[in-house]
């Protein structure tokens, strides 16, 4: 674990009657960058305006350094924000917009220039002081603001879904730009976005947040290989989400048919959600695997064939590198290893009951 530098402890907010955050914790450590991921609405923005300033907390305190900042206003933090918009002053030329933070700082002529070169050395604009704002392009404008926010050499940048407005090819390009500067810079980055694939490519450490609430956080890989319930494994990724029975250890029924797997530890014949991934599905010659069925759906998508097999019934999506035609007999199998097995959900009645207990 690195040395913690942001905490977040008790954070509750609430617009109106809508309760957008519930009882938040979170720790963020140095030179980490941490993807907030989630639905709209879910409050990822709001947890990130909170450790900007821009919003205070109904409860809970925010912690930087160990030193409660909880009512510090935002031009007071060591941190620096880039907007989905940019912000970017249209009256001015890219170095003024660059130089705006440090004039009003009182810095002098000569160390406002080395700054604004350097930035736009750091974004890969050298030479690009005296252009007009609209004469660049989202890319481009997305790294002014970048380099805005890095010559005030903020502990923390926090980036509000800053490649939202990028078309797909000018977004992966930044996403690389992103980890280039991470790693030359040693900043905190804390990233919000809905977009799992900008998660997944960038995070250091990702959190999946629903309804105000974290509902896992872990590497790319945790998030993605080992999902904790069924919203996670359905947000990240495509996911084959089903009902199962936990026979015992390492045995689940689905679809009327057993499977061996290697989860423990959820009791025998306990109601689970089981989740295989569509890669993970291995399609086999009929009665050969352990669900025999027919592909009812197949489409080429660049790098792979996706079918949907109605198997057991269900519609089974695949993803494989070998086509199957519409019409086909096959049969589904899946290692054991590739089956991963979660407790349900709670239901309402449920967690009051255990919160009262």
């Amino acid at each position: 674990m690195r040395d913690t530098l942001i905490e977040l402890r008790n954070i509750t907010k609430t617009f109106e009657d809508n309760v957008v955050l519930d009882d938040l914790n979170l720790r963020v450590g140095e030179n980490e960058f941490i993807t907030l991921l989630g639905p709209s609405g879910c409050g990822k923005t709001t947890t990130l305006r909170i450790v900007g300033g821009f919003e205070t907390p109904d409860k809970g305190q925010v912690f930087f350094e160990g030193e409660d900042i909880t009512d510090t206003p935002p031009n007071l933090r060591q941190i620096n924000t880039v907007f989905q918009k940019y912000a970017l002053f249209p009256h001015m030329n890219v170095g003024e917009n660059i130089a705006f933070g440090l004039r009003i700082s009182g810095k002098s002529d000569a160390y406002i220039r080395d700054k604004v070169r350097y930035g736009l050395r750091l974004v890969n604009l050298a030479g690009f002081e005296n252009r007009r704002v609209e004469s660049l392009s989202g890319g481009q404008q997305q790294r002014v603001a970048m380099a805005r926010a890095i010559v005030n050499e903020p502990k923390v940048l926090l980036l509000d879904e800053p490649l939202g407005a990028l078309d797909l090819k000018l977004r992966q390009d930044m996403e690389y730009e992103l980890i280039r500067l991470k790693n030359e810079l040693g900043i905190t980055f804390i990233y919000v976005t809905h977009d799992q694939e900008e998660a997944l490519t960038m995070s250091d450490k990702v959190v999946v947040m629903n309804g105000g609430f974290i509902q896992q956080m872990g590497t790319p890989e945790d998030i993605y290989n080992e999902p904790q319930n069924a919203f996670v494994a359905d947000f990240i990724g495509d996911s084959n989400i089903l009902d199962g029975i936990m026979l015992r250890d390492r045995l689940v029924c689905v679809c009327d048919t057993m499977f061996p797997c290697i989860d423990e530890g959820f009791g025998n014949d306990a109601p689970v959600d089981v989740v295989i991934r569509p890669e993970d599905l291995i399609v086999r010659r009929p009665g050969e695997g352990k669900l025999d069925g027919e592909v009812i759906h197949n489409v080429f998508i660049g790098v792979h064939y996706e079918m949907e097999i109605l198997a057991g019934g269900f519609e089974w999506l695949v993803q494989s590198t070998i086509s199957h035609p519409v019409g086909d007999r096959v049969s589904l199998d899946v290692a054991p290893e590739n089956i991963q097995i979660m407790h349900k959900p709670e239901t309402r009645e449920q967690e009051a009951i255990r919160r009262d207990v």
